[in-house]
C-alpha cells in the first residue's frame, strides 16, 4: 500500500440507479480483501451529516446485487450546501476514523465531495451512478443500461396499442438535460422521431414527417420525447400536433420513475463491480478527487472538476443514424 488507508466508507446520493447495490458490494468486497474497514453511510450526505454510519460485513453486502434502489439510501441534502452542514459531516467521520470516501452519484454528488474533501482534506473518488448517462469521463454511467431497456420494454408494449388502434403516440421518457435515454431508446424501438434537450427540432418538420407516412398507407407512429425537451414534453407537444394536424389520433403516455427501479441488467452489473473495484483499488493507490469511469473499455480517472464542468456530447452519427432509419 501506498497510502495509509485503514478505514474507507461509501455512499450513494442524489437520484438512485439500477447497480447502486452492486458498486456498493464490490467496494465492500474489495475493501474487506485489502484488509480494511468498510463502512456505510446512510441516507447520503444528509446520513454524514447525522452520522448515520455504520460497518459493512461480508454478509452485509450478500444477495444484493440484483436488487434496484441503494440499500443504503439516497438523499439530497440542502444543510451539506453550507459551511455548517459540511463541519458537522467532517466530524462524523472523524468519529468513526474514516480515512477515504466513495460517493456513488451524479454531478451534485461529485460536487459536493469536491468542494468537502478540498476544506476537509478527506480523499474522495467518485463511481458515475446515474440513469442519464451525462457524466464526462465515462462511456455509460451505472444504471443507464437498464433504464433504456426498461424504457425500450415499455415502449414495444406501446406499440402493439398503437399498432391496433392505428394512433400517434408521444411518449415521455426522463433526461431533464440530457437526450441520451430518448435518443438509445427511439433508436431501440424504430421510432418515428425523437426530441432532445440537445438538439432543436420543429412540430412542422414532425406533422411533415407523419404526413408522408401516412401517405405510405403507415399506420402507427411513435415519438419519443425527453421530458427536458426544449420545445415542451410530452403532453405540450402532443397538444400542438393534435391542433395543427387534427387527422391524426394522439395520445400520450409518461413512463416515468419506472425507469428508475428494476434489477439492473448483466452490462450494469458488470460495470458497477468494475468501478467499485477500481475506486478501493484507487484509494489504497493514492489516488483522490477523480471520478473512475471506462472510456473505449479502459479505466479512467477524471478529475472532478472536468467531470462536474465538461459536456458529454451526444455521439452526431446516432442521431443521424436514428433520422435515416427512422424514415
Amino acid at each position: 500500500m501506498t497510502n495509509n488507508i485503514k478505514r474507507i466508507a461509501v455512499f450513494t446520493s442524489g437520484g438512485d440507479a439500477p447497480g447502486m447495490n452492486t458498486a456498493i458490494r464490490a467496494v465492500a468486497r474489495t475493501a474487506i480483501y485489502h484488509d480494511l474497514h468498510v463502512y456505510g453511510i446512510y441516507g447520503g450526505y444528509d446520513g454524514m451529516i447525522r452520522g448515520d454510519i455504520s460497518r459493512l460485513e461480508l454478509r452485509d453486502v450478500g444477495n444484493i446485487m440484483q436488487r434496484g434502489g441503494t440499500i443504503l439510501k439516497t438523499a439530497r441534502s440542502k444543510e451539506f450546501m453550507t459551511v455548517e452542514g459540511r463541519m458537522k459531516a467532517a466530524e462524523s467521520l472523524k468519529a468513526h476514523d474514516i480515512d477515504a470516501c466513495v460517493a456513488i452519484g451524479g454531478n451534485g454528488t461529485f460536487t459536493g465531495a469536491l468542494v468537502f474533501s478540498e476544506e476537509h482534506n478527506i480523499p474522495f473518488v467518485g463511481l458515475p451512478g446515474t440513469i442519464d448517462n451525462d457524466l464526462y469521463g465515462t462511456d455509460y454511467t451505472i444504471g443507464f443500461d437498464t433504464a433504456i431497456n426498461t424504457a425500450m420494454e415499455a415502449v414495444d408494449k406501446i406499440r402493439d396499442t398503437a399498432d391496433s388502434h392505428n394512433r400517434l403516440f408521444f411518449i415521455e421518457v426522463m433526461g431533464r438535460h440530457s437526450g441520451y435515454i430518448a435518443l438509445h431508446t427511439a433508436i431501440g424501438t424504430g421510432a418515428t422521431n425523437v426530441f432532445l434537450p440537445e438538439v432543436p427540432n420543429s412540430i412542422e418538420t414532425l406533422i411533415g414527417e407523419l404526413r408522408f407516412a401516412a401517405k405510405r398507407h403507415k399506420l402507427f407512429n411513435l415519438v419519443i420525447v425527453a421530458e427536458g425537451n426544449e420545445g415542451g414534453n410530452a403532453t405540450e407537444l402532443a397538444a400542438i400536433v393534435k391542433e395543427k394536424a387534427p387527422e391524426f389520433d394522439t395520445k400520450v403516455s409518461v413512463i416515468g420513475h419506472l425507469q428508475r427501479g428494476g434489477s439492473p441488467t448483466c452490462s450494469d452489473r458488470v460495470l458497477a463491480s468494475r468501478l467499485g473495484y477500481a475506486s478501493v483499488e484507487a484509494l489504497i493507490k493514492g489516488k483522490k478527487n477523480v471520478a473512475i469511469g471506462i472510456v473505449n473499455d479502459h479505466l479512467t480517472y477524471t478529475p472532478f472538476e472536468d467531470a462536474i464542468h465538461k459536456v458529454k456530447d451526444l455521439n452526431k452519427d446516432l442521431i443521424n443514424m436514428a433520422q435515416i432509419l427512422a424514415t
